[in-house]
């Protein structure tokens, strides 16, 4: 039953990081072909999906959580916690918010460097504007 657990949460996280792709994928291109030049502009927006799924995946499979289900506690009597239709849906959920929560944290340090960047690249046009 572990297995198939792992397995789901790894699946739910690998399509919810494909959505945010999907829907992040025109955004994210458009910033950087408009910061840096279009030849490296498509390598780095690769890598910049790439890390969405990364991060989805990494933050949506917690492991460290995953093992009290085979793990027993060390205080005496503690038994094993058991995978019910309740533990399931719970850690489904889990699974969904714990994608959405870290890629909304990259894609946050990503915008918040963009948008400096754009902020250097407009600057430097005013002035070559001005001269």
């Amino acid at each position: 039953m572990f297995i198939t657990l792992l397995a789901a949460t790894f699946v739910i996280s690998f399509v919810v990081s494909t959505i945010v792709v999907l829907l992040f994928a025109k955004p994210l291109d458009k910033i950087l072909d408009r910061i840096i030049s279009e030849q490296i502009s498509r390598a780095w927006a690769k890598y910049l999906k790439f890390a969405i799924y990364v991060t989805g995946i990494s933050s949506g499979v917690r492991i460290w959580d995953l093992e009290k289900y085979i793990t027993r506690p060390q205080f005496k009597g503690s038994e094993i916690v058991e995978l019910t239709t309740e533990r399931w849906v719970l850690e489904v959920y889990r699974t969904i918010i714990g994608t959405l929560q870290g890629i909304a944290w990259m894609l946050l340090v990503f915008f918040v460097f963009a948008l400096v960047a754009y902020v250097i690249v407009r600057a430097f046009e005013m002035k070559n504007k001005i001269v």
